[in-house]
Parts: structure tokens; C-alpha cells; sequence
């Protein structure tokens, strides 16, 4: 049987890994006096992003973290975060992002389960450490995180205070080439049902994921969802899917990324207005509660662009929305995919329809982004007709999904059965191929 051809390289020839430490290039080198903002405490440039991210991954090579360690993450949305995104994958380290959301026995589960070797925690969070500390087994180091002019007092011992650290560092770290598929970054799903299952995404993933990304929320005219002149802040957690991946993508293309903490909703908006945001990715309970605000009533928001997911965009919240003039396009994925799927796609004679009808193609679950294989299938994984009514469970395949859970090799077997990835979702698909979900299997797979 005919085999495609792979020809010899060079021997000098050098073989390229996707590695996260790419992503950090190009921002930098077209943008470095752009903007990065913390709230309303502090900003920074690119250059100096770059310069921290140095110093971090000193810091925490001095503190004893290795490559294949975990390191774990309690902050809020922050550059703090950022910085941690870049700095411990590139020193070849694992990039823990904790769901502070959870039960503290349930962090404590994930901690253990991940095998933990230091947490960075923020002080807000040190009284649920205090609580359950003891049932921590592998944590060797702790480093506090503040945005006080003096650390919390924990009662425990701890490496130091992450600024102290950056400041005590070297502004220089020669980041190592390797296997691009090394694992950069790992966290929980919280199903409905017994303990949180570990996923986890390669260097290759994410730097698939986020070219993906760019070009899907960039690419289209109709979608300019991330442009070189947008600015971007996050409205949903940097613990969740490492925030949709947009950060990576954002740094990648040196826009102005605006981050907003700890969530309040009149914060959030006058961040808006203050800034300019263009672009935010968000859940609806979090978007329901800034349409609330006072402030919301005297902001131009006709520039704001928002990614609706976590669960699904009805047609009142589009509708609220989009008399406030803000453009909402729904955005599909979970834990398992890192997390993109597909988004709404409206096409330039979708945009000349009456807000009634533009509102029923908003709402749908939309069409597969680049490199994203999307199947809907019966009980048996035999596909159903493209037609808008019959239904089944959407399965997947791309290049960035977790390939299995994290110690748990039986329910990866089951998340991947037949060679596809089962997400639990019923759903339709029209002959056009857009995707509209109607409900979850139950009893099948318990996913976040």
C-alpha cells in the first residue's frame, strides 16, 4: 500500500517545538509600550511583563520548583495570573489553576489528587489553607500573594511574599527547549457527582488552542471579537479553562488586557467605561448582574463585543443586551476541550435581519472553530442527519482536548469511546452545520 512521503531533514536542521514560550514573543516585540492593568491599582507594559515573567520563573527555580513539579495557583483575575500562566509551563513546570469556587475538602482533594509540590495563595484565601492545611500532603512551599502594602499573617510558615520574591530575582531566565508535549497545565471539573476529575492540556495544545482561537475571533469580519486595537478584560474566572485560553491569545497579539480582580460588579463596568473594553468573555449570571448595576445606565457600550458560555445564551439576556448596543455571540466548549469549540457565526446578510431574528442565530451553540471536528451521534455513535431536528450527543475531535483524566484511565476510556470525544451534550445540527445544544445525557458522563 502507497505511504505519503516524509523526506530526510538536515541534520542541523532545527526541530521547532510548540512550546508556550512562543506565545510570549510576538506581543512584546509589536506592542512593547502597550498596556496590561490591574483594576484600578496598577499597570504596566509589555516590556515589563516580559521582565516579570523573568524574574517569576527565578524565583520560583530559587524557591526549588523543577520541571514536572506542579505548582498551584489562588488568585484572583490578575496580572499576577498572567504572569503565572507564562512563567511556570516555560521553566517546564505545571501550571495548577485551582478552582477557589470549590469546597475546601474538595480543594484539598485536588491538591493531593494533583500532587502539589508549592501554591502560590493570595490572602484572601489563606483562611481556607489555615482550615484544612494539615490534610495537605505534598505542598514543600507556600508563597503569599497580597494587594496590601504588607502580607496577611499566616500561621504557617511560607517562602516569602510574591512581590518581595519578583523584586529579590533576576530580570533574566534562559527558558529551556522540550518535548512539546510536556504537560503545561492541568485542573478540575466539578461534575454532579462524586469527586472532581483532573484534566490536562500539552504545550502543543495550548499553543494550538490559542492560533485557533485568534484566528476564529479575529479572523471573520463579522466577528472582530479580537482585533490589534481591541482591549480586552476577562469576566470569567483565570481559574476556569485558563480563561478561555483568551489570555494567551491576547498577550500573544500584544492588545491592551485589562484585569479586573476580584469580581464586583460596578467595578467591572466602570473598568469598562474607564478603559474602553471591546472585548470580555463571560457567563450570563455575571452579565445579568452588570446589566443590574447603576452604572451600566450612562456607559456607551455600542463597542463592547461579549463571548457568552458556561451555560446557555436565552433570548431575553441577548435581547437585553443588545439594546444596550452590546454585540453577544455564544461560545460553546467545557473543561475537556481546553476549551473551544465552536462560536456564533453570522454572516454579513445576518447582520440586515430584525434584532428578533438576529437574536435566534445569537443564541445558538454555532459552528466548529478551525481544526475542530464536530459529530452528533445515536446511542450506537452512528451520526444523525444534519437537518435542524435530529438529535444526539455531540462528540469531538481537535487537537488541543484532554486526553484522558488525570489518574483516572477508566473514565478517559469512556470520555473517548470510539475514538471521539463524548461531551455529554444533546444537540441538533442544521445542513449548514450549525450546532444548537438542547440538553445533557444523564447517567452517562459526568463532565464539567
Amino acid at each position: 500500500m502507497a505511504q505519503p512521503r516524509i523526506l530526510k531533514p538536515a541534520d542541523n536542521a532545527h526541530q521547532y517545538q510548540l512550546l508556550i514560550k512562543r506565545l510570549l514573543m510576538s506581543g512584546p516585540r509589536y506592542n512593547p509600550d502597550q498596556e496590561i492593568v490591574y483594576a484600578d491599582r496598577s499597570k504596566y507594559t509589555y516590556k515589563d511583563l516580559v521582565e516579570r515573567i523573568h524574574r517569576l520563573a527565578n524565583a520560583l527555580t530559587d524557591a526549588g520548583i523543577k520541571p514536572g513539579d506542579t505548582v498551584a495557583v489562588m488568585d484572583w483575575d490578575t496580572p499576577r495570573y498572567l504572569e503565572c500562566f507564562f512563567a511556570i509551563p516555560m521553566i517546564g513546570a505545571i501550571l495548577h489553576t485551582v478552582n477557589v469556587r470549590l469546597s475546601p475538602e474538595q480543594i484539598v482533594y485536588t491538591m493531593n489528587h494533583a500532587e502539589d509540590d508549592a501554591v502560590l495563595v493570595h490572602d484572601d484565601f489563606l483562611p481556607i489553607i489555615e482550615g484544612v492545611k494539615d490534610e495537605i500532603k505534598t505542598v514543600k512551599t507556600w508563597i503569599q500573594v497580597t494587594d496590601s502594602d504588607k502580607p496577611g499573617n499566616a500561621s504557617f510558615d511560607t517562602h516569602g511574599e510574591y512581590e518581595a520574591l519578583l523584586a529579590g530575582a533576576s530580570d533574566h531566565f534562559d527558558f529551556p527547549d522540550f518535548d512539546e508535549n510536556s504537560v503545561a497545565t492541568t485542573f478540575y471539573t466539578t461534575g454532579t457527582t462524586g469527586n472532581p476529575k483532573g484534566v490536562y492540556f500539552s504545550h502543543r495544545q495550548l499553543v494550538l488552542h490559542t492560533l485557533s482561537m485568534a484566528g476564529s475571533i479575529s479572523h471573520f469580519d463579522e466577528m472582530p471579537l479580537l482585533r490589534s486595537s481591541s482591549v480586552y478584560m476577562p469576566v470569567t474566572p483565570m481559574f476556569h479553562v485558563h480563561a478561555w485560553g483568551v489570555p494567551y491569545a491576547a498577550t500573544m497579539m500584544g492588545i491592551k488586557q485589562v484585569y479586573p480582580g476580584r469580581y464586583e460588579p460596578e467595578l467591572l463596568v466602570d473598568l469598562l467605561k474607564e478603559h474602553k473594553v471591546s472585548f470580555s468573555h463571560c457567563v450570563p449570571t455575571i452579565m445579568q448582574m452588570m446589566m443590574a448595576t447603576e452604572s451600566i445606565k450612562t456607559a456607551d457600550l455600542s463597542n463592547w463585543h461579549v463571548l457568552i458560555g458556561g451555560s446557555a445564551l436565552t433570548k431575553g439576556l441577548c435581547d437585553a443586551g443588545a439594546k444596550l448596543g452590546i454585540k453577544i455571540f455564544t461560545g460553546y466548549g467545557m473543561s475537556e476541550t481546553c476549551p473551544l469549540l465552536s462560536t456564533t457565526h453570522l454572516t454579513p446578510a445576518d447582520f440586515e435581519l430584525p434584532l428578533e431574528q438576529q437574536t435566534a442565530i445569537r443564541v445558538k451553540t454555532g459552528k466548529a472553530v478551525p481544526m475542530v471536528e464536530l459529530e452528533i451521534v445515536d446511542p450506537d455513535g452512528k451520526p444523525v442527519p444534519h437537518d435542524g431536528e435530529a438529535k444526539g450527543e455531540v462528540v469531538a475531535r481537535a487537537p488541543w482536548l484532554t486526553q484522558s483524566y488525570f489518574k483516572q484511565p477508566d473514565k478517559g476510556e469512556e470520555l473517548w469511546e470510539g475514538g471521539w470525544l463524548h461531551t455529554g451534550d444533546v444537540a441538533s445540527m442544521e445542513p449548514d452545520n450549525t450546532l444548537t445544544i438542547k440538553d445533557r445525557i444523564k447517567d452517562v458522563i459526568k463532565t464539567g
